[in-house]
């Protein structure tokens, strides 16, 4: 039995704590773009129906999981699932729990420390004057992306202090650390959001361009389009962006939900963080950024430059139209909320390993803290210095993509139909503050795993750009012997480069590949290491078992 002691202060801090979890920067970066490059208004309808049929049934499934764990003083993901059933391997699928989230925190704390320059500097007054074209130089200066090896010395720096800033948090504890600052983020992270919208939405007409006009830029995102659900290229996107926003499939939710008691709700608390979440990254969200540019630089221009580096790269442009003071409040209330998104995340993600290695090897708070920050930088170091050459999309693509689906898939197996639906139903309802609608057991059981089934197979073979036509094609170019028209970002194709071919080396020294070759090595090394530790863990569980049956 774990002597770890941690509990949650209060329910409002709970629930505030997981909505932090899962409202993250993919909330104001991810979710607007995703939906300006799948149409706009199409996105919406596969986003929602993903939701309800894969978001809420995970969040169950996840909270339920952890509280059932809980109840045997297990707090990490692999000793959770191995409660769940007599098969001793299910274990190993847990190392995703904890492996998930050192890889995304790795890249996301950097992400989160511009954040943190980013609001200084619009505080300061650093943007003010700046043309667009000048804005975009500071953030490649920033990362000094074009260099050989990157130096970046105040990235760096900004990082370092990002990662202290949650190693302190998370060595304090959750009510004493990570439930204090949810309750002081996520209020101020809607406070901000709401103050951007209101401008956004206020903004109208600039007469910048012919249609320059924010609220064009809303009725794109929000106009529904039926003709597109036929495309599985935009029910891909909206799919993963369910995953990402929920953070479901990672192993930060079990956590959390192991510290809850054993009859205290979870049904109405996983509904309540998931419909926070989806107010912030739908009301919120889809408010500010493309608004705001499509008042100023027009649609076309959003449809042709959306990307994730627009809120650096362009947001501070975008503000200064507004007038000094009114930059500065929106630049500092910007990456002010979007500092408060990233810290609430990434503290979620550290308490897996936190309570992994206090259960099984009784480390303190402090020393679980203080290993989290090593390895978080030895793993974090190749996206800083290596910006450039595609080891951060690397780390994303495998551990804040991929591996979200792999283990989603196999938890909702494991818990519908290894661990039984009955069993299942049970303990998602048990203690709960709400009437569960009945359909949801049967979604969970067949509609959910057969959904991200789907999704898995999908981005396994996905053909050249993904659309409805392109599928069609890819089928037709295989039955006649022209081989399948691999997309870049199908995994098949990541895995083997059949696209490009393996070089990791040719005039110049080393390739892009060779890099991004190398920091997938450096994952699967870590993969595996966490794989013996818990070989470890279970195999020092056995003896201390047959200790206390001796004495």
């Amino acid at each position: 039995m774990s002597t770890n002691k941690e509990s949650w202060g209060t329910r409002v801090g709970l629930i505030l704590a997981m909505a932090g979890n899962a409202v993250g920067l993919g909330n104001f970066l991810r979710f607007p773009v995703q939906a300006v490059q799948n149409g706009g208004g199409a996105f919406i309808i596969p986003y929602l129906i993903s939701f309800l049929l894969m978001g809420i049934p995970l969040l169950w499934v996840e909270w339920s999981m952890g509280r059932f764990g809980g109840k045997f003083g297990d707090h990490s993901t692999p000793f959770i699932l191995d409660n769940m059933t007599k098969k001793r391997l299910w274990k190993y699928f847990g190392i995703f729990g904890i492996f998930t989230n050192m890889g995304v925190m790795a890249y996301y704390t950097y992400i989160e420390s511009w954040t943190l320059t980013y609001t200084i500097k619009s505080l300061k007054g650093d943007f003010l004057g700046m043309g667009i074209d000048d804005v975009g130089r500071f953030f490649d200066s920033y990362v000094d992306l074009g260099s050989g090896i990157n130096l970046p010395g105040w990235g760096l720096l900004a990082f370092v202090v990002t990662l202290t800033l949650n190693i302190y948090i998370l060595s304090r504890g959750l009510s004493g650390g990570i439930e204090k600052v949810a309750k002081i983020a996520m209020p101020l992270l809607i406070v901000f959001g709401a103050f951007l919208a209101v401008i956004a939405i206020t903004l109208g007409d600039t007469g910048q361009c012919t249609d320059c006009n924010s609220h064009v830029g809303l009725n794109f995102l929000w106009q529904p389009q039926f003709d597109t659900l036929a495309n599985p290229k935009v029910w891909l996107a909206a799919a993963g962006q369910i995953f990402f926003t929920l953070s479901v499939g990672m192993g930060t939710i079990h956590c959390y939900a192991s510290y809850v008691k054993s009859k205290d709700d979870i049904a109405l608390n996983a509904m309540s963080a998931g419909w926070m979440n989806g107010f912030v990254e739908i009301v919120l969200g889809a408010s500010v950024v493309i608004p705001i540019a499509v008042g100023y630089l027009g649609l076309d221009w959003v449809k042709e430059n959306a990307g994730f580096m627009m809120a650096f790269k362009t947001m501070p442009y975008l503000f200064d139209q507004f007038g000094s003071v009114m930059a500065i409040l929106a630049g500092v209330a910007w990456f002010g909320l979007l500092f408060f998104a990233g810290i609430t995340s990434s503290l979620a993600m550290g308490t897996p390993w936190m309570g992994f290695v206090e259960d099984e090897f009784d480390w303190s708070r402090n020393k679980a803290a203080f290993t989290l920050g090593l390895v978080i930088l030895v793993l974090a170091l190749p996206t800083i210095l290596f910006f450039e050459k595609g080891v951060f999309d690397e780390y994303d693509y495998w551990t804040g993509t991929v591996s979200l689906v792999v283990f989603a898939l196999a938890e909702v197996i494991l818990f519908a139909w290894v661990f039984g639906m009955d069993k299942g139903w049970k303990e998602i309802t048990g203690g709960a503050d709400m009437k569960v609608p009945i359909v949801f057991k049967y979604i969970i059981k067949y509609v959910t795993p057969l959904f991200i089934a789907v999704i898995f197979i999908t981005s396994l073979f996905k053909p050249l750009n993904g659309d409805l036509s392109d599928w069609t094609q890819a089928f037709s170019q295989l039955s006649s012997g022209e081989g399948w028209p691999w997309a870049n970002d199908s995994i098949i194709n990541q895995v083997f480069h059949l696209n490009t071919g393996i070089e990791w080396f040719n005039a110049d020294g080393a390739t892009d590949m060779f890099y991004v070759d190398m920091s997938r090595f450096l994952l699967i090394l870590t993969f595996v290491g966490l794989g013996v530790m818990i070989k470890i863990a279970s195999n020092r569980r056995k003896r201390l078992a047959t200790n206390k049956v001796e004495a």
